[in-house]
């Protein structure tokens, strides 16, 4: 199956191509051509709808994919479809809007991206930001995102913080994103990659250097550089020990912890946190203190809406020498281009 899209069709499509005509075509009939295709065809379209079923139809097989005729690169349909599902990417290209320098943070998972939001926001002045340059309008409905946040600092940068279904799910985005960039022909400066360490550092360094060996890149002081993107790793692992915590592995609630026990509001909960471990017969583990701190702090809200809260709330040196123990601070710095 090969799937043609963008403004120069004409040049990929032969004769045999069935050039899709989707103007007034509801979903059912979209659903009896896709039924209809038997994956030997060249289909030309302009309907991401249409696009969307023949990507999950034929998202197995290295020949099925997807061309885009502006620059005559292509899309194995499998990227496609993880493209369109995880990140809302318009396979269609033909982006708009200014040119500005750009930062891409992915991360694990809501909370995760609530935290790294109000870091980005407290500590160098960033805003959530309305308008998306050329090299983030890439995702096709970028407002109405519950979990997708865009911001911007005044002197022009932005950054993109984006939740990947965990560990597995971020070093997927990094690797069809960095494909993206390749196709689609457009530039995104840095791409953060905010993972757990999990069984040990070595070994999420290792993911992504893994997915990075199918492009060509090289080694620079804070990550890698692949072609004109540069990918920073921000690897989460500072373990959290206290009597009435029961820390296993390494999560972004461990910096919460130790934020919100360098805030004096750990000492404030100890009572409770105390009355529940004897109470439940075993220590609490590290989100179930993060609810209490959150009913403690008087916020109503949901754990992502704290997080942010808590951060944008807490003092300058508290949060600094959070991330500067996690080793984190250098590499955040470089993404919010603060280091100039």
């Amino acid at each position: 199956m090969k799937v043609i899209t963008g403004d120069r069709f004409e040049a990929f499509a032969d004769e045999k191509a069935l050039l899709f005509p989707e103007y007034r075509k509801n979903r059912d009939e979209l659903l009896d051509f896709v039924d209809s295709l038997t994956g030997d065809e060249t289909v030309v379209t302009a309907s991401l709808e249409l696009i969307d079923l023949i990507a999950w139809k034929f998202r197995r097989g290295e020949e099925n994919f997807l061309v885009y005729s502006d620059t005559g690169k292509s899309l194995t349909l499998k990227e496609v479809y993880e493209l369109r599902k995880y990140l809302d990417f318009d396979v269609r290209g033909g982006f708009g809007g200014g040119r500005a320098e750009t930062s891409v943070l992915f991360v694990e998972g809501k909370t995760d991206a609530k935290f790294f939001k109000a870091v980005f926001k407290k500590l160098f002045e960033f805003r959530e930001s309305r308008e998306a340059p050329y090299s983030l309008r890439f995702i096709e409905r970028v407002f109405e995102r519950d979990n997708f946040d865009l911001l911007r600092r005044e002197e022009g940068y932005y950054l993109a913080i984006i939740p990947s279904e965990g560990n597995s799910g971020v070093i997927r985005n990094l690797g069809n994103f960095l494909r993206a960039i390749d196709v689609f022909g457009f530039t995104v400066e840095k791409i953060g990659v905010a993972i757990d360490v999990d069984e040990d550092r070595e070994a999420a360094m290792a993911s992504i250097k893994g997915r990075l060996s199918g492009f060509r890149h090289e080694k620079t002081p804070l990550g890698y550089r692949v072609g004109k993107t540069e990918v920073v790793p921000l690897i989460i692992g500072l373990p959290f020990e206290d009597e009435a915590v029961e820390w296993k592995k390494p999560t972004v609630e461990d910096l919460m912890l130790h934020l919100i026990a360098r805030e004096g509001l750990l000492e404030r909960i100890r009572p409770g946190l105390e009355a529940l471990n004897g109470s439940l017969g075993r220590r609490l583990k590290p989100k179930e203190v993060m609810y209490l701190a959150l009913s403690a702090y008087g916020h109503w809200g949901n754990l992502e809406g704290f997080y942010e809260l808590f951060v944008m709330r807490s003092r300058f040196r508290n949060l600094k020498a959070v991330l500067r123990e996690a080793g984190l601070m250098e590499g955040i710095r470089y993404l919010a281009f603060a280091e100039r």
